[in-house]
């Protein structure tokens, strides 16, 4: 049995493959609406999600599962004071497979520790959100044809962002990748992030300016600077506008540069950049229902 908290658990050739179940899902749904028949999925989320938690239970059903759980934590007993790992290990009597978010780091990582079933990390705090990072991924193969030998923009906020972080990790594994790491002072990557940049002798550069480097990149990934996050308002309130992409700040960018982002948005990407054609993130959305479909049969050891 095994579970997936960190993207770093998957082997960069175990990604590439699940990328081309995820394609072939893609290319030929009706071939997997079976697959998981008899099988219960099981969201817990201890945090409010919309995207994520939906696509979970949209990939069971089309994969012909069904699902259980809730969206969060004040209509479960942790409300009552139980503990994550005996709520794991009463839910594992009910489901196949449990797919778990939480507002702290680690969490996850714990629930794998007692469970009998496989523990899917659908986001930890500030820390982990490999399956968005799968998302990322496949979205990239689709729109570039390859993942490797490009530049890659991470913008906006880059120290909470738990997607940034996996998603660095993840590109790590592939060759020739370039990141430009465009944020205020206050919200750079963390310092283990810089070391495993340096660690595997990755070109990057910090920057604060998106509109000195827009022209260089290959895929732009913005993030939102998240509310949630922060301990002081007025330090959201100052940093919240920092970077947002309009189509005037597009116009010096490549004609096939890919924008990513992985939701919700608040105003870091203007409506008016929706109707442009590098503009992917509702791309991303639908290819995160594929990738975890691809992910459950994995996981449940039907492929």
């Amino acid at each position: 049995m095994r579970h997936l908290i960190s993207i770093t658990d998957l082997t960069k050739s175990e990604i590439d493959e699940l990328i081309e179940l995820g394609l072939k899902i893609i290319e030929n749904p009706k071939d997997y609406s079976e697959v998981c028949r008899g099988k219960k999925l099981a969201t817990l989320f201890f945090e409010p999600s919309t995207r994520t938690r939906l696509s979970f239970e949209a990939a069971m059903l089309e994969l012909g599962g069904q699902v259980l759980g809730f969206s969060s934590a004040d209509t479960s007993s942790a409300a009552k004071g139980e503990s994550v790992t005996d709520t794991v290990r009463t839910v594992a009597c009910y489901a196949d497979i449990i797919a778990m978010r939480h507002n702290k780091e680690g969490a996850p990582l714990a629930a794998a520790m007692k469970s009998t079933v496989p523990i899917i990390n659908a986001g930890d705090g500030g820390h982990q959100h490999p399956t968005q990072t799968l998302t990322d991924l496949i979205t990239i193969k689709r729109e570039k044809g390859y993942i490797g030998d490009i530049t890659v923009g991470f913008c906006g906020d880059l120290q909470f962002g738990r997607t940034v972080h996996s998603l660095i990790k993840a590109l790590l594994m592939y060759s020739g990748i370039k990141f430009v790491l465009i944020s205020p002072n206050e919200l750079r990557v963390p310092g283990y992030i810089r070391e495993a940049l340096r660690h595997h002798n990755a070109e990057f550069v910090e920057i604060e300016r998106l509109e000195e480097v827009i022209d260089e990149l290959d895929v732009l990934y913005m993030t939102r600077v998240q509310r949630e996050r922060f301990f002081n308002e007025a330090d959201y309130v100052r940093l919240k506008d920092s970077y947002i992409l309009t189509l005037d700040k597009l116009k010096t960018a490549k004609q096939d540069l890919s924008i990513l982002h992985p939701l919700p948005r608040v105003n870091e990407i203007a409506v008016e950049v929706d109707d442009d054609p590098r503009a992917c993130y509702f791309k991303q959305v639908l290819n995160g229902k594929y990738i975890r479909m691809a992910l459950i049969m994995k996981l449940l050891e039907l492929v």
